[in-house]
């Protein structure tokens, strides 16, 4: 099982909006960088759903359901389904993140523009333990 990092406008679509809804389909990326992360995904795999530019927190665990799929008009792009696992305990924070040592690493810091970034296992267990309660 893989890990990922995946990140969404609180007011586009939100934490909540998937839990209302179920699942969604991850799509709407256009970069490619990102695109090929999502072409790399499993069913199985675990994500953590970013919110992004406001909160600038992880907020909760998602599963990946489907592998990818063609995205777009063209189908150069690229989507996966996605449904809730859990909410974190508490929020994990980009400020929080950037403050442990243990995530110096972590490719979100390092391609801060990407909306879709791999997780080490390593980094996984620390997140997860700064989320819960």
């Amino acid at each position: 099982m893989a890990f990922w990092l995946l990140r969404s406008e609180p007011d586009a679509y939100s934490w909540d909006d998937l839990v209302r809804d179920g699942a969604t389909e991850w799509n709407g990326v256009r970069n490619y960088t990102a695109r090929n992360f999502l072409k790399t995904m499993v069913p199985g795999d675990r994500a953590l759903f970013y919110h992004s530019n406001t909160e600038k927190a992880a907020v909760g665990i998602m599963k990946i359901v489907r592998a990818w799929q063609p995205d777009g008009d063209d189908g150069k792009w690229a989507s996966v389904a996605v449904e809730p696992v859990e909410k974190l305990a508490k929020p994990v924070t980009l400020e929080a993140i950037k403050a442990e040592p243990r995530l110096k690493a972590l490719e979100m810091l390092r391609q801060s523009r990407l909306s879709v970034t791999p997780v080490r296992d390593e980094e996984w267990a620390v997140l997860l333990e700064m989320g819960a309660a």
